[in-house]
């Protein structure tokens, strides 16, 4: 039986470079570029084509690794926010994080929607991942006596949802915000 070599850790600049073209790449949908050429894409993160194809072969593959640090960021907070805050106020600032998420799925999903596959597979992955994170975060919060035990955590989510699918304007955030805070007012336990 043959060895498998061990996969080698990316250099740090390798890291740097692919996360700079992420953070370009998403500048550039959020100006309303979404189909900014790949060595625009080079150019504007100060990289060599190569450096960019190195790191996404395809223009699909940077579009879906631009979806995919967001969802990240979303998912790491849920296992770093407990440890810096009280239960109810990890959850609120989860879901504060939540509708920049939102924020940021509403700026690229013109660039998903080039996508030569299907994203629902994308979007499907990505769901699982939202609904354990905050599913977490309320038990939390449930468990200290924060909110009410039959809160459903999805209630929360669908409600930010529709406010995030449903604003427009310049501060639809603004809003989203103040409805979290309503919901999770409401969650309380009654005394």
């Amino acid at each position: 039986m043959e060895d498998k070599p061990a996969r080698r850790r990316p250099r740090s600049d390798g890291q740097r470079n692919r996360a700079v073209l992420i953070e370009t790449a998403k500048a550039a949908f959020t100006e309303g570029n979404i189909d900014i050429r790949m060595d625009e894409v080079a150019r504007r993160a100060g990289v060599g084509i190569g450096t960019l194809y190195r790191h996404f072969p395809n223009r699909d593959a940077l579009i879906e690794a631009v979806y995919r640090t967001e969802l990240g960021r979303l998912a790491d907070a849920a296992g770093t926010l407990p440890a810096a805050h009280a239960p109810l106020e990890a959850l609120r600032a989860w879901l504060y994080l939540f509708i920049d998420y939102m924020e940021a799925k509403q700026i690229i999903a013109p660039a998903l929607g080039t996508l030569v596959g299907d994203p629902c597979a994308l979007y499907a992955r990505s769901a699982t991942s939202i609904q354990e994170a905050v599913a977490g975060l309320a038990h939390r919060a449930i468990q200290s006596g924060d909110i009410r035990p039959d809160l459903d955590p999805m209630d929360l989510l669908r409600a930010i949802a529709g406010v995030c699918t449903m604003s427009t304007g310049a501060s639809w955030a603004t809003g989203a915000r103040r409805v979290a805070d309503v919901l999770l007012k409401g969650a309380r336990p009654e005394v």
